[in-house]
């Protein structure tokens, strides 16, 4: 007897068959720098402040109170997350074809169209990953996330984690300082010193060991044409130079002492366009450890609809993202939706310097 839609598609069996499917994904980079974390509700608040170099303790007589310390630079940050829903509908139309392929002795056919329902709402997962990953580069290159609706719901996430009112952040820990040129042109810009001179800058103004750095390939590829490594790599060869990625990382590392991250992964915005997590012309340089957390918020289908509902049904993946499946009578109908309510605090924003190279 063929199974009706209802015990074929649920919120259960969807989050099953994503996490299988997604079980050797390789994770995107944000994800090990704003580990994923969990809180109630839509409100995120944080302390945080500018690292500085420590201050020497402030003498005094013996007998006397101490001098009490105010604390530099730090902001209490509270701010409403975010909240992203998108729903796709498994329509009558599709119910028939799995009756045809059923009746049929169990016709592999009914195995596909049940595949193609379940990836549709493995992609709504997908795009929820997206969102998260987004707002972390986003942070990174500029301290800011901007992300509107392209549709009628007019929707706007703009958020500015520039958090000093002297916008000293952004004045001296991104952007440019460049000693010479900019690195797309070969012949005068000097890319080693400008890493050194920023991860010197990091290290005297901050405290900071800058050990890492990020940036994509088009990026990468302006190491390898600059004229200054090229002839500091093999004095006899100079332009003659075939330079292996191997060879190049190995000779940064050496040079700056930082190991660099090629990061090449895209998406699709709300407008269907084709984006890069990490821009083009950028080079972010980072401590070791994390830099803040993703957090997850409580979405109204996980407060409201996980108990006690009868006609929706939701599971939780990936922390926070709730996967809902609800029934719909006439007409026979299931709608899958996906949701979250997600925002990455940035704690250690003041550690981390991004360059604009080009």
């Amino acid at each position: 007897m063929a199974k009706s839609i209802y015990e074929l598609i649920n919120s259960k069996a969807l989050s099953s068959y994503y996490t299988e499917l997604e079980s050797n994904r390789i994770p995107f980079l944000g994800e090990a720098l704003f580990p994923d974390k969990k809180k109630m509700g839509l409100k995120l608040e944080w302390i945080k402040g500018f690292n500085s170099l420590p201050i020497a303790l402030m003498p005094s007589a013996f007998d006397a109170k101490p001098t009490i310390r105010g604390r530099l630079g730090i902001s209490d940050i509270s701010t409403r997350m975010p909240f992203f829903r998108e729903s796709m509908r498994i329509g009558e139309e599709d119910r028939q074809q799995l009756l045809m392929f059923q009746e049929q002795n169990n016709n592999p056919y009914a195995t596909e169209v049940v595949n193609r329902i379940f990836d549709d709402a493995t992609n709504l997962v997908k795009g929820a990953l997206v969102q998260g990953e987004r707002m972390r580069m986003s942070v990174l290159i500029d301290g800011k996330i901007a992300i509107e609706a392209p549709d009628d719901s007019g929707v706007i996430v703009n958020y500015d984690y520039d958090f000093d009112p002297t916008g000293a952040w952004r004045a001296t820990n991104n952007l440019e300082l460049l000693t010479t040129s900019k690195w797309d042109a070969p012949t005068t810009a000097n890319p080693i010193a400008d890493i050194i001179t920023a991860k010197k800058y990091m290290a005297v103004h901050y405290g900071v060991t800058i050990t890492r750095g990020i940036m994509t390939t088009t990026t990468w590829n302006l190491f390898a044409a600059n004229d200054s490594i090229r002839k500091d790599m093999n004095v006899t060869s100079g332009d003659k130079l075939i330079l292996t990625d191997m060879d190049l990382n190995r000779y940064l590392s050496l040079k700056t002492g930082i190991s660099f991250v090629i990061y090449d992964k895209m998406y699709k915005d709300e407008t269907g366009a084709d984006k890069q997590f990490y821009p083009d012309n950028y080079v972010t340089l980072l401590p070791g450890n994390t830099l803040g957390q993703t957090w997850y918020g409580t979405t109204p289908e996980e407060a409201d609809l996980m108990s006690g509902n009868t006609d929706a049904d939701v599971t939780i993946v990936n922390t926070g993202i709730a996967v809902l499946t609800k029934k719909e009578s006439l007409p026979v109908n299931i709608i899958t939706s996906v949701s979250e309510i997600v925002l990455p605090s940035f704690e250690r924003m003041a550690d981390v310097y991004t360059i604009k190279v080009a």
